[in-house]
């Protein structure tokens, strides 16, 4: 049985790779018309779907320490976060918890995530619930008539999801398990909603002594999203037919419809291992593909170590990511007429994005109440960089 689970993480290792040297390959220019440079030339043939969904909030990490490693938490998270990083997970918790997260994020945009998960059945299964809100407040709303806003007007924008995740282990080498969501949208004056499932697996077995651990995850699976509300009710003046003698009317009101969007569906697989084990440390190692519906694949390994501070109770850990972001690679031409022209030259070449961080938890015995808390920063390239904070707490 053990044999078995090694040969499956080495093949899960071996297809990681190949999905991620087609990650690299992926949105490059291939020749046509039989390979030659005239008449038909190079064309692209990259149609990744770019902007086509709704709601990205829903891909913000939760916690400080999945954000510190790249957000390639699904294989090696097992606290409350596995709510979202990995529902399989959850059911590897040996303690109730709760955890709560803010970030400050870009452009003066705000994210929190709320989570408390309780185990039962001796540790067989567990529960979980969390919410998490992603705005602004009190921007000025600027129009075609009214291009610096002095009219004063204002609107905010509310993004909220709410999940509910069952979690079970199967056996002593696999779980699974499944969030259900409801997303909410207020956009101004128009509001939105939708369902989404997400579903993991969790495999788990040892090489050399050590945990090696694999993760499958398909998150917001769901339904699209179509804003109504006031903001869409307008007046229309009715065409006179032809050749009828105009008259004075009333405007007509009507409704603008508002297109369905999707939701951005991801698709991660994860790996994790522990270099090295003693009773008072830990090195893990851990990779993650990742491929979204709305962008090109892309990848992150990272590495996490934890000391205990001797019989204290306390312990600290440190944390280091590195992200492959394939849409980070805007290179704007300065020349106005160009249609890559992007209103600035600002440039940036690197597609790969560091992330670090770390935790100090208490926690004095196996059996008495633990507290933590954990730091991350995150490099968003051209956007600068983002902090967010996690405390979190078990009994």
């Amino acid at each position: 049985m053990r044999n078995r689970f090694v040969l499956l993480g080495a093949a899960l290792v071996a297809a990681s790779l190949v999905s991620v040297s087609e990650a690299l390959a992926q949105g490059s220019n291939t020749p046509v018309c039989g390979g030659t440079s005239q008449p038909c030339g190079v064309i692209p043939v990259n149609n990744t779907a770019y902007g086509t969904t709704a709601d990205e909030f829903l891909l913000l990490a939760p916690s400080a320490r999945g954000e510190a490693l790249g957000g390639g938490f699904a294989a090696l998270g097992t606290d409350v976060s596995a709510a979202y990083y990995n529902p399989g997970a959850l059911a590897q918790m040996d303690r109730a918890g709760l955890m709560a997260s803010t970030m400050n994020y870009i452009a003066g945009t705000k994210y929190t995530w709320v989570a408390a998960a309780f185990p039962f059945s001796g540790g067989a299964r567990a529960l979980g619930v969390s919410v998490a809100n992603f705005g602004f407040n009190n921007q000025p709303v600027y129009t075609v008539e009214d291009p610096t806003g002095q009219s004063g007007e204002v609107y905010s924008v509310s993004q909220t999801v709410a999940g509910l995740t069952y979690s079970q282990q199967f056996s002593d080498r696999f779980s699974a398990g499944l969030t259900a969501k409801l997303v909410n949208d207020q956009l101004g004056r128009t509001t939105g909603s939708a369902f989404a499932i997400d579903f993991g697996t969790s495999f788990h077995a040892t090489i050399g002594g050590r945990p090696l651990r694999a993760s499958f995850v398909v998150q917001n699976l769901g339904t699209t999203i179509t804003q109504s509300g006031q903001a869409l009710n307008v007046s229309v003046d009715r065409t006179q037919p032809t050749g009828q003698q105009d008259v004075p009317q009333e405007p007509a009101n009507s409704q603008l419809q508002a297109k369905a969007w999707s939701l951005p569906v991801v698709f991660r697989v994860g790996l994790a291992y522990d270099l090295f084990r003693t009773t008072a440390s830990r090195f893990s190692v851990l990779g993650e593909f990742t491929q979204p519906n709305n962008n090109q694949p892309g990848f992150n390994v990272g590495g996490e170590y934890n000391l205990a501070l001797g019989s204290s109770g306390f312990s600290v850990a440190g944390r280091a990511s590195m992200t492959y972001w394939p849409d980070n690679n805007l290179n704007p031409t300065s020349d106005s007429t160009s249609t890559s022209y992007a209103g600035f030259t600002t440039s940036t070449t690197s597609q790969y994005r560091a992330a670090y961080g770390g935790g100090l938890y208490y926690r004095p015995g196996a059996s008495s109440f633990g507290v933590g808390i954990d730091y991350a920063y995150r490099n968003m390239g051209l956007l600068g960089g983002v902090s967010m904070l996690s405390v979190a707490f078990n009994w």
